[in-house]
């Protein structure tokens, strides 16, 4: 199969011109059966009407190569490959049929071969073209905005920062930020959730979603295969055409497998026409070309491809975007978790709880501080500081120069200096006489996520942050021990005592907490090196490292840091934490799945070589027992597109539930909802 280009605005062109060029591939090779299955059928009816043999097999000899040339150049293809498989052996059947002067069963074995193979063909070009069905998604046509004035054009001429309008009921064409209007847009196809968001000015929305109530003015920020559902597209694409370790064994044990056929088929040969009748000879040619026919491994090379496009599949309906086949096998032989607390085991959501300011200052001085120092940082903490100052209504100060300390904090210069705004021991390293200072205001925000704030040289006192745990935490740890897990780990650059009381709540193993990013980095090289095979869900520019570094490497959230998503080989469409156990069980599900088609698959051929060579199986019933090794394998691997339904199934309803539900804040809901 081709891979679609996903890398500009005429990809939308290219994908037309290859669903299109499918079809028209297949019109071809359907028309070419048939010529070829008329001729034989004419070769047929002469024979069985008395006419002279040699009248028949004009016919028969016609059909014959009309249909054997397609199986030849799939040999010739195969062979200049270096890989003898399925077509060589299919070739070679037919040739040693026509060598025996067996026109009519050489044209009805390549018929049965070739239409074997259009089947095939069909039901890949059809799971393609269910794939290009996300993309579809997309519309061709964008209505851009522009002075005022609207204008349709096609897809392939918008580019970023063009605004378009999109009204309700259409589907969004662009990814982008809503700048006018409010609508609920309904992101099902590319989140798995069925209860629509509510978008507004500064909502981030995706093309293939659905504008279900209001008209709507997006800037765009992305176009055709860069858009999200694009690389959703792109990744599940991936899974057909990408050779993982276990598909290259499978391909080497096929390559070892082709001459064992061919000198068990000789051997068959051998000894049935070992008496030296004629006749006896012409039903040992016809037994060993049955045998090359039940053996062809087709089933045993598709085992592997057919079962990882279908996971991918499964995976992409609830919104996980699995960007390499290897990263879903690896998922199936993880051992240990290590999660990142703020964002990942919390919801990111922070509110300031509490300012401690240092003896002698103000709390709105510090507050002016702090919001003067992160009004440039997209950290969560930053955030929920500068909406307190605004309800405070402070106005941050204009700053010179501004620089961030990855895992540290900010550096910000303004009229009235320096300013630094972070972890408390690198203020330490600043300024190490503000000890007493620094260890007195963090008694007092003991639990708390503190940033700690400082003006020069004078330590100004620390803004003291809770956030809450996701109410589904401590279930998903417990899923994963269920699943195998044997070890869930917290590693995070906060307090210890905020990392443990979140630890404790949900029940790890182990918490590492205030770590920078190398120190992340090398306690999972640690983990690595005693032999652990490891998993990591983070969702912080923090975590890019340990995410690229890890065996599978999962970003949590669309809202996430765009390095921890380019980092990660699992990015989560959604912040549903239950998708990473999900996860775990689909990869262990799908492993399974391709172990049970290669058993099948040589079930079968050691079923049909002990049938054909004892004659027990004819030439004429070989190409069905070939063509049920595809077909068995093909559902067995379908199985894999409907893993999870009931759980999208059960959180659709009780999103429904909620969503229909009067919000009544009630002293249990209160008490259930849990703090970090």
């Amino acid at each position: 199969m081709s891979e679609l280009t996903l890398a500009g605005a005429s990809d939308q062109d290219a994908h037309l011109r290859e669903t299109s060029g499918g079809a028209e591939k297949l019109e071809r090779r359907l028309f070419i059966a048939l010529i070829g299955g008329l001729l034989l059928a004419v070769s047929w009816l002469v024979m069985m009407l008395g006419w002279h043999d040699q009248v028949a097999q004009i016919p028969a000899a016609a059909g014959a190569i009309i249909l054997g040339i397609p199986l030849l150049l799939g040999a010739w293809a195969e062979i200049s490959r270096g890989r003898a498989s399925s077509d060589s052996l299919a070739c070679l059947a037919v040739a040693a049929a026509v060598a025996t002067g067996n026109f009519l069963a050489a044209g009805f074995l390549a018929f049965f071969l070739w239409t074997a193979n259009l089947v095939l063909s069909r039901t890949a070009w059809g799971a393609q073209r269910a794939i290009r069905d996300l993309i579809d998604l997309t519309p061709d046509i964008a209505r851009i905005v522009e002075e005022g004035q609207e204008q349709e054009v096609p897809l392939s001429k918008v580019r970023p920062g063009q605004i378009v309008r999109v009204r309700p009921g259409e589907n969004l064409p662009v990814d982008g930020r809503v700048i006018t209007g409010s609508s609920n847009i309904n992101q099902a196809s590319l989140t798995g959730e069925a209860v629509p968001i509510e978008a507004d000015r500064g909502t981030e929305v995706y093309a293939g979603t659905t504008n279900l109530t209001g008209q709507i003015d997006v800037e765009t920020t992305a176009v055709a295969g860069e858009t999200t559902i694009g690389k959703v597209e792109a990744l599940i694409r991936e899974a057909e055409s990408t050779k993982t370790e276990r598909q290259e064994l499978i391909e080497q044990l096929a390559s070892y497998y082709v001459p064992v056929v061919l000198m068990v088929a000789g051997l068959v040969w051998f000894f049935t026409a070992k008496s030296g009748n004629e006749a006896i000879r012409d039903q040992a040619a016809i037994r060993a070309i049955t045998v090359l026919v039940v053996t062809c491994p087709g089933a045993l090379l598709i085992s592997h491809p057919t079962a990882m496009v279908a996971a991918f599949a499964a995976a992409a309906r609830l919104g996980i975007m699995i960007k390499q086949t290897r990263t879903l096998e690896a998922a199936a032989t993880v051992d240990t978790v290590v999660l990142d607390k703020t964002g990942t085991l919390t919801t990111g959501n922070f509110a300031v709880s509490r300012l401690v300011p240092a003896a002698g200052v103000e709390g709105a001085t510090l507050l002016q501080a702090a919001a003067d120092a992160e009004q440039s940082s997209n950290h969560p903490l930053a955030k929920s500081i500068l909406d307190t100052a605004a309800q405070a209504r402070i106005t941050p100060a204009v700053i010179r120069s501004y620089e961030e300390v990855h895992g540290r904090g900010v550096r910000a210069h303004t009229d009235a200096g320096e300013l630094y705004a972070g972890r408390a021991g690198w203020l330490l390293e600043i300024n190490p006489a503000a000890r007493a200072a620094i260890d007195e205001v963090n008694e007092k925000i003991e639990g708390m996520s503190g940033v700690h704030v400082m003006a020069g040289d004078r330590y100004l006192g620390a803004v003291g942050l809770e956030d809450k745990l996701r109410k589904n935490a401590p279930d998903v740890v417990e899923k994963m021990r269920h699943l195998g897990v044997r070890r869930v780990s917290i590693f995070t650059g906060d307090r210890l005592s905020v990392a443990t009381r979140v630890g404790q709540a949900v029940g790890v193993d182990a918490i590492e907490a205030e770590c920078l990013p190398e120190e992340k980095h090398a306690e999972l090289n640690y983990l690595k090196q005693k032999g652990h095979r490891t998993l990591v869900v983070g969702d912080g520019i923090n975590d890019g490292p340990i995410l690229a570094s890890a065996d599978v490497g999962v970003a949590m959230g669309l809202s996430g840091s765009d390095i921890a998503t380019n980092s990660a080989g699992v990015a989560l469409m959604n912040d549903d934490l239950r998708h990473v156990p999900f996860l775990l069980e689909l990869a262990r599900k799908a492993r399974s799945v391709v172990g049970q088609n290669i058993g099948i698959s040589l079930a079968l051929a050691v079923l049909g070589l002990a049938l054909a060579a004892t004659g027990r199986i004819n030439i004429w019933l070989a190409p069905f027992l070939y063509a049920a090794g595809y077909v068995i394998v093909i559902f067995n691997s379908l199985r894999l597109v409907r893993f999870g339904e009931e759980f999208t199934e059960a959180e659709d309803a009780r999103r429904r539930r909620e969503a229909a539900r009067p919000v009544k804040p009630t002293r249990a809901a209160l008490a259930g909802s849990g703090s970090a």
